[in-house]
């Protein structure tokens, strides 16, 4: 390594972040309410600091230097003095070694000690109290890095919204258990790559995959306390370096790249789930790790008229401020960053409602919407919300502006409860089949604005919905007190894994069924990991702490006849969704485009083939229902189908509402091996708990 010098050039005040021009290393980093800001260099092992250099320069509230001769892999971090206030919302404390917010690569993990909190913790005088230990031993170090990646003829997949199917998986869960990985491989980036996996992705028929958070994340105190892990990943520690823990080595950060060059060469997009919402360092008395000692002011949202305490929107602590411009920017840089370099196709925001809140609360039109509908690069990648949070006024199902995708809760609970018998459920169940309409048909959205999904990470498995009735998370060690208390889920007569033939046979009918539905709904499909492959979690519906088999997708089980048999109508399910049109329209269809007598766009019947009226969905007890939907072809024909739900606890008969057209059964969940076969009779028999789907093809008039 070269000599260090006395001193730092006065650099630039952009880009923000360590880089590297290949003669030294430019440090920018913002702070609006410091009086100085440190860069300290450490040795290759991260245990000595080797340096300590005040940043020369301050512009427009960005603090920079130069260092020449300095190369990627340099390990640092900042030291930031200014007021300790708390009061008035300032937290500096130069004996805190601080994470670059743009550090692009993490060396070492947090090692939990008190040093780590700018407050003496057990003091009196609690967070108003001030801490001189040194945290360096304790801390990760940044790292200066290259880019540079050699992405050769990649492109993006670019799979059109009303074509894309999600599966919605975890790095480390999807491949743990694959036996046939190297061991060092599993659980990273580089199994991900692995051909393996892209072709069970691809025999499935999925064209994305939704990773759980990749960026850097914290393993908070009172999980490893408990001997627990932080599993899903969002308690955010770096918003523009992978998380260490994925990679086989790491020196190997490219590794995500390479997963991402080989999904898109097989026709899959690569969704990350992002968490810009809130930081691991918590509310007030949690620990000095980055933004809260660069500028706690700044970076996070407080209470007006009590600054030392922060707006806790999101469950977590602290909401982070994307009111303030440069807040703002790093979001948006990290955004930008995640596409630009590791070819991304698209981000769901986790709490996304918090990106939208003004001072006057939620709005569609907020600066964080704006800038991201405005940014050449982000406005073309899909974006997806998780439009819910805590906070007042949290609850915005539908209130997205254009362009951004929702998940949407009210589908899976209406799945789960028509399925379950509930009654007085298929009136909902309508709404939800043809695209939730009535919250995302404003401002000429189109149907795939709702992201349809049975099960997520977030809950129940497919599998234990229909095998627990209540939650299991005793494991989490919290009195089995968290997660939802509401799964609208049944164990059909024994909770947990039952050795009985008809509890077995009904399981297995509802999950078909369920799949079914669920890809023949207009809106966005996802699926969870694993659930096309009978996966359990044993009956915890807030697994976020338990890194191992509770959460580890088994794929030895994934041999077992009852999953092979459920991977294979799956598959089945998605190619029907691919090749009919009916089965996921462009837009939202109302049954006002007639294409000949008695034939529409869409029109629902019960049983007996007669429409339905308002006395027919205000009937309680009533468990089954048809909806027929005709599409016109750009080579001038007329597809047509027509799908029978019952989910009573007996088969019944359906007659075929007029006109009558030459149908064919193309699937029936009852009889998930059977061929299709054309309609002989006036009916079609559906068996119980089951979905049976009819397709026609016409010339048009």
């Amino acid at each position: 390594m070269p000599p260090i010098p006395d001193r730092l050039l006065p650099g630039r005040p952009d880009p923000l972040g360590a880089n590297w021009d290949g003669l030294g290393v430019n440090f920018a980093v913002f702070s609006a309410n410091a009086e100085r800001i440190d860069l300290c260099l450490f040795d290759p092992a991260g245990r000595r600091e080797i340096a300590r250099l005040p940043l020369p320069e301050c512009t427009d509230e960005v603090w920079h230097g130069y260092l020449p001769e300095a190369r990627p892999g340099q390990l640092y971090g900042f030291r930031a003095f200014g007021p300790y206030e708390p009061r008035r919302g300032h937290r500096f404390n130069p004996h805190k070694l601080l994470l670059d917010p743009y550090a692009r690569q993490l060396f070492g993990e947090i090692r939990w000690s008190d040093a780590l909190f700018g407050y003496r913790v057990g003091a009196g005088r609690g967070d108003l109290s001030f801490d001189r230990r040194d945290s360096a031993p304790a801390m990760p170090k940044s790292v200066v890095v290259d880019d540079s990646f050699n992405w050769g003829d990649d492109r993006p997949p670019g799979v059109p919204w009303d074509r894309t199917v999600i599966y919605e998986a975890h790095v480390r869960g999807l491949s743990m258990r694959r036996d046939d990985l190297p061991a060092r491989e599993r659980g990273t980036f580089a199994a991900l790559a692995d051909p393996r996996l892209v072709d069970h992705l691809q025999r499935l028929g999925v064209t994305a995959i939704e990773l759980l958070p990749i960026h850097a994340f914290c393993q908070d105190r009172f999980l490893v306390e408990k001997g627990l892990r932080n599993y899903w990943g969002y308690s955010t520690l770096a918003f523009f370096a992978p998380e260490p823990r994925y990679l086989v080595e790491p020196w190997m950060r490219n590794e995500l790249k390479v997963a991402v060059r080989r999904l898109h060469a097989a026709g899959i997009e690569v969704l990350l789930d992002v968490v810009y919402n809130h930081t691991c360092e918590g509310g007030e008395t949690g620990p000095t790790l980055s933004w809260r000692g660069l500028d706690n002011a700044s970076y996070y949202r407080l209470l007006p008229g009590d600054e030392r305490r922060h707006i806790n929107d999101t469950g977590c602590g602290n909401t982070v401020n994307v009111s303030h411009p440069r807040v703002l920017q790093m979001v948006m840089d990290s955004l930008r960053y995640w596409v630009n370099e590791h070819h991304v196709d698209g981000f769901r925001f986790d709490l996304g409602t918090i990106l939208g809140r003004e001072g006057t609360g939620f709005d569609p039109g907020s600066g964080f919407f704006d800038a991201v509908r405005q940014d050449p690069v982000l406005s073309r990648v899909k974006l997806i919300s998780e439009p819910w949070d805590i906070g007042p006024g949290g609850y915005q199902v539908g209130n997205h502006p254009p362009g951004w995708a929702e998940w949407n809760d009210k589908y899976r609970d209406a799945i789960r409860r028509f399925w379950r018998g509930d009654a007085g459920a298929r009136a909902e169940l309508a709404a939800r089949l043809t695209g939730s309409a009535e919250l995302f048909d404003r401002r000429r959205r189109r149907p795939w604005a709702s992201v349809n999904f049975v099960a997520s990470h977030d809950g129940f498995t497919l599998h234990d919905v229909v095998s627990y009735e209540e939650k299991h998370n005793e494991a989490n060690g919290e009195g089995n007190r968290d997660g939802h208390g509401e799964n609208y889920s049944s164990n059909w007569g024994q909770e947990g894994e039952s050795r009985d033939a008809a509890v077995i046979a009904t399981r297995a009918s509802l999950k078909r069924a369920m799949l079914a539905t669920l890809f023949a709904s207009a809106g966005t499909p996802m699926i969870l990991a694993g659930d096309e492959m009978c996966r359990t979690q044993n009956g915890n519906n807030n697994a976020y702490c338990q890194d191992n088999d509770t959460n580890w997708v088994d794929w030895r089980l994934a041999r077992t006849p009852e999953a092979v048999a459920l991977r294979g109508f799956t598959a089945r399910a998605i190619a029907l969704r691919k090749r009919l049109p009916p089965l996921r329209p462009a837009v939202f269809q109302h049954g006002g485009a007639e294409f000949q007598p008695g034939l529409n766009d869409i029109a629902w019947f019960d049983q007996h083939g007669n429409a339905m009226t308002d006395e027919a969905w205000n009937e309680p007890q009533a468990r089954t229902l048809a909806l027929r939907r005709a599409m016109a072809s750009e080579d001038g024909n007329l597809d047509v189908t027509l799908l029978f739900l019952n989910a009573d606890s007996a088969g019944q008969s359906f007659a075929l509402p007029a006109p009558a057209l030459d149908w064919t059964v193309v699937l029936d969940s009852a009889d998930p091996g059977s061929e299709e076969r054309p309609v002989r009779d006036v009916a079609v028999p559906v068996g119980a708990r089951s979905v049976v789907l009819l397709a026609a093809r016409l010339p048009l008039p």
